[in-house]
């Protein structure tokens, strides 16, 4: 069946965008032009009318709008230009379908625009800088006094944003949208064919471009985004400059091509990319993937989200909708790209105290009770679906249903322990969910070294918890499972579910920090040492359009080496940003290793990082993340690794009571087994806060006593946080 051409129906509905073209002054005298430009500057409400055969400017500026009272980010102004754009103009009158386009930055909420009473459609909710068009319906228009306005519907929340750069054409959209005709092919530089990619379209402005493409069998198509199954698109653009961009998510390279386009023209561009990113003996999983077909929310149809698996690079997808079991296997096949990914069932278990991941899920499986309001109840009800071996809990520190899982209210990060005497029932957590980052990046990194270190077997996890096709895409965060790599279509779904329980990942988003002790041991190996050394080595990964700043070493959750990467440092190697090894001392008791590399967030439009989803601060920087999955030392050589909890809870039994004695032993131990012995000590009967008990401690080794003070804080914070309404 043909392709629909956009704005062929559904008008309100469709949004696309161009490059905003030089205005066109032939018909007016000088000093007319002059005048008009001064009052562009000064009254937004005057305009000047065009005749057919070019566009009419509305606003030739940015207008900065907000929704609320309060400022969204610091890198807008104190105060807005109104809380919303009322503009009035003269025009010509459309006898047929004309075409509104303006440029948007920073959307999160619904903003609508309406033409002289008649709602067009609303602004794409997406924070990246775009350029989007609106059908306008024929009779609209009149001579004088049409009203443009576009202000927010949303009832809570602040949203600073930009809006303006309006333009007026009496052509269609599909008229404007394919001025001229670009044929790309993107070919991978390893087997000489061509690749499912992305393809990021960029106008003169800096902003992503909308093209007069639709999505279909081969196409997932956005405001500047257009992800091709099999390498190749045909897209219509309006006359101008464009700068295009091809790639394949993180391991791949990314190729530039600039073009310049006439009104007519049919230009072809062949674009190179290749792996640059080692990943061999790892497929990339993406363990959080939505699509509106069957969540109903988003914006990325089944069939589009195939594409955008396969564009991205994404070897494992695991199907995770609200409460339901979706297999992508049939989708896949019908759109051929099944020898690109091996789809696995899943379900994001969504309760009314946090979000669980599950899978594998067998085929026919009963979906599991989510209307559990604990936790034991809700992981009895995951336990009895049939296949699963991973329960991820997903963003903890998001606040859904008045519930945040891992806040101070209900679980106290240090060590490790949810206040409500919950099992901790998930054996893998989200550190970085790309769709809902965080204002401190390492937040969830660091909750997930306090379980570590209260003895739980987390697996650190990278996912997007994509619903869109280009807003917040998939495979961004992602997770490395060690596992035989077959092909991406036959890999074998229990046995790197199997790895990954055992922690043999690494944690992706944008970054990967690869860890190696001694030469041998990796992410999920326990590793009894038995010289008085250890040689430790970090491999940062990444594509050449990504950067680390710094590599932290941590022993239990504690910094024990640190590197801070020059701008300008030499790579290595292609895919390889840094690489070092340290020689240490073996530790003086069992500890788990962890590597984690950070860097600036990316900026550009054809990777950009998301600001916070659900912010603390006003500050909307960005960071790249990798991390390793645990090492575990045994050093005591009883052929395990114990946790601090465990060192702790032997020492607190052996000193019976002995408050000074157990202090004096602490000397020879971590800030981590510090905290899990005070809290043994303290929970039940808050003995840490007793005269004896402070000059005792006042009395221990400075690094105890800091160690103590620490735990004694984030203990109070919970209380605080507890007894908030």
């Amino acid at each position: 069946m043909k392709a629909k051409r956009p704005y062929d129906s559904d008008f309100p509905r469709l949004h696309r965008r161009a490059g905003f073209p030089k205005l066109r002054t032939e018909h007016y005298a000088y000093h007319i032009v002059a005048i008009a430009f001064l009052l562009f500057k000064v009254l937004p409400t005057v305009s000047l009318v065009a005749d057919e055969s070019g566009p009419q400017y509305l606003l030739t500026s940015l207008q900065h709008l907000r929704s609320g009272d309060r400022r969204e980010w610091n890198n807008f102004p104190e105060q807005a230009d109104s809380d919303h754009l009322d503009l009035t103009f003269r025009a010509l009158p459309n006898p047929q379908i004309s075409t509104l386009s303006l440029r948007q930055q920073d959307v999160k909420q619904l903003w609508s625009v309406r033409l002289n009473g008649k709602m067009l459609g609303s602004l794409q909710r997406d924070e990246n800088d775009m350029r989007v068009y609106f059908p306008v319906p024929a009779g609209i228009l009149r001579k004088t006094d049409n009203r443009l306005k576009i202000s927010s519907t949303a009832q809570r929340g602040s949203d600073d944003i930009r809006v303006g750069e309006l333009a007026l054409d009496a052509r269609n959209p599909n008229q404007v949208l394919r001025d001229a005709r670009l044929q790309v092919t993107v070919i991978d530089r390893d087997t000489a064919k061509a690749t499912p990619c992305r393809l990021t379209i960029i106008n003169t402005a800096g902003c992503l471009q909308s093209v007069g493409a639709v999505s279909n069998q081969q196409l997932a198509v956005r405001p500047g985004i257009v992800y091709t199954a099999n390498g190749s698109a045909q897209i219509g653009l309006p006359a101008g400059d464009y700068t295009l961009h091809a790639g394949r998510g993180f391991e791949y390279s990314l190729a530039t091509a600039r073009v310049s386009l006439q009104r007519g023209a049919q230009r072809q561009v062949t674009l190179t990319i290749h792996r640059e990113v080692d990943t061999r003996k790892y497929v990339a999983c993406d363990p959080h993937v939505h699509t509106l077909t069957h969540s109903g929310h988003g914006d990325a149809t089944v069939s589009e989200r195939m594409i955008t698996l396969a564009g991205e690079g994404i070897e494992l997808p695991i199907a995770t909708d609200h409460n339901r079991h979706v297999d992508h296997t049939p989708f896949a096949r019908r759109l051929n790209l099944q020898s690109w990914f091996t789809p696995v069932i899943g379900n994001e278990v969504t309760t009314p105290v946090g979000h669980f991941n599950i899978f594998p899920v067998a085929a026919g499986a009963a979906v599991p009770d989510h209307t559990g309001t604990d936790w034991p109840s809700v992981f009895k009800a995951i336990g009895q679906v049939r296949g699963v071996q991973v329960v991820i809990l997903n963003h903890g520190r998001d606040l859904h249903s008045q519930v945040r899982p891992l806040g101070p209210a209900w679980h106290h990060a240090l060590v490790g322990e949810n206040l409500r005497g919950w099992p901790i029932g998930f054996n893998a957590m989200e550190i970085v969910n790309s769709a809902a980052t965080q204002s401190d990046p390492l937040q969830l990194f660091h909750d997930w070294l306090g379980l570590l270190n209260r003895g739980h077997r987390v697996a650190p996890i990278g996912s997007s918890d994509s619903h869109d096709v280009g807003r917040h895409f998939v495979g961004q965060a992602r997770t490395y499972i060690r596992t035989p790599d077959r092909g991406a279509g036959q890999i074998d779904i229990a046995g790197a579910a199997r790895q990954l329980v055992a922690g043999r990942v690494l944690m992706s988003y944008g970054l990967i920090a690869d860890l190696t002790v001694n030469q041998t041991f990796l992410p999920g190996d326990c590793a009894t040492i038995k010289t008085p050394h250890l040689r430790v080595e970090v491999c940062v990964r990444g594509p050449h359009w990504v950067r680390a700043r710094q590599v932290t070493l941590f022993a239990n959750g504690q910094r024990i080496a640190d590197h801070n990467i020059a701008v300008d440092a030499n790579r290595p190697g292609e895919g390889i940003i840094w690489r070092q090894s340290w020689q240490l001392p073996r530790p003086p008791h069992d500890v788990h290793l962890v590597a984690l590399a950070t860097g600036p967030g990316i900026r550009p439009l054809y990777w950009s990082t998301a600001k916070p989803y659900q912010p603390t601060s006003k500050d909307p920087r960005t960071t790249v993340v990798g991390c390793s999955g645990a090492i575990w030392l045994d050093v005591d050589g009883d052929g395990k690794s114990a946790s601090a909890y465990e060192i702790a809870r032997q020492l607190v039994t052996t000193a019976d009571g002995d408050l000074p004695a157990l202090l004096a032993t602490l000397r020879d131990y971590d800030a981590a087994v510090v905290a899990q012995a005070a809290h043994l000590l303290h929970r039940h009967n808050e003995v840490l806060l007793t005269p004896a008990a402070q000059r005792a401690i006042r009395a221990a080794s400075p690094d105890t006593k800091a160690a103590i003070a620490v735990y004694l804080q984030t203990w109070r914070e919970a209380q605080q946080a507890q007894n908030s309404p």
